[in-house]
């Protein structure tokens, strides 16, 4: 919560044991993440660039980076094995692109991972502290050790259309989902047998988690079987984050995410496994 962590910001508990990130990301035309952490975040806090933070040799956008790659780039944030993260972003929901840091952090092994409910906007309301002044926390080691159970890749979601091992919840909005409306330029539709919950509806207008009830009720609704294994998929891997962060939230904590979503599915699979209106 805003107040737990205004708490130990006041406390001066932001250090090895505790890093705090901001994990904005905007469509460049709109607003510029960085710049704007420049100009006001959480004290203490280090900016987790995503576009830094990724394989860039994919011709998709955002996908997981090495363990070596995500190991260095995350001690020079000065985190070890040991520390406490709590990841925020600044979006205008509440909460859009800090669930995907903290599903990386886990998919590399890391447990000690939380995200801040209601984000910087919620902070800001609040009128807990901001500062423009960048610290600079002296460099940590951390080992990543990639945890598969998390992470799905295109084969494995072409061998489950067959098998039906796992459940699929794509979290994108209902129109890119049904194929109705475009999706940044690209056809849309959805992988067969996948169930839509839109991201955005598990938070309030406020920009909160929705509470544990209403979450359940979503997915009972949806008739997706939170005792059953799980996959989410979105547009390229990040609001399916938010599918996992819900169910973890029901104690569900396995969800794997299709890091490719529909994207690489888009590009790769044949058509008949590709359903649109």
């Amino acid at each position: 919560t805003a107040k737990w962590l205004s708490e130990a910001v006041r406390a001066q508990r932001v250090g090895p044991s505790l890093r705090v990130l901001d994990a904005s990301w905007y469509p460049p035309q709109e607003r510029n993440a960085r710049q704007e952490f420049r100009e006001s975040h959480i004290p203490g806090a280090s900016f987790f660039d995503i576009e830094e933070c990724r394989d860039k040799s994919s011709p998709y956008d955002f996908m997981l980076p090495s363990e070596a790659h995500f190991a260095d780039y995350v001690g020079h944030l000065g985190i070890s094995n040991d520390t406490h993260v709590v990841v925020y972003d600044g979006d205008k929901l509440g909460t859009f692109y800090a669930p995907r840091a903290w599903w990386m952090f886990r998919v590399f092994g890391h447990r000690e991972v939380s995200v801040l409910n209601g984000g910087f906007k919620k902070w800001g309301r609040e009128g807990h502290p901001v500062t423009a002044e960048v610290s600079q926390p002296a460099p940590a080691i951390f080992k990543a050790t990639l945890d598969k159970a998390l992470l799905k890749t295109f084969e494995e979601m072409v061998e489950n259309l067959g098998s039906r091992r796992f459940q699929v919840v794509d979290s994108r909005p209902e129109g890119r989902f049904r194929g109705t409306e475009l999706d940044q330029g690209l056809e849309s539709g959805h992988i067969p047998g996948s169930v839509n919950i839109p991201f955005h509806s598990f938070l309030t207008e406020a920009g909160h988690e929705k509470s544990l009830d209403e979450i359940q009720q979503m997915f009972q609704e949806k008739k997706v079987d939170l005792s059953k294994p799980l996959t989410a998929t979105c547009r390229k891997g990040v609001t399916a984050c938010h599918i996992a962060l819900a169910a973890y939230l029901c104690g569900k904590p396995d969800v794997a995410v299709y890091d490719g979503s529909w994207s690489e599915w888009f590009h790769r699979a044949p058509p008949q496994y590709k359903v649109s209106e």
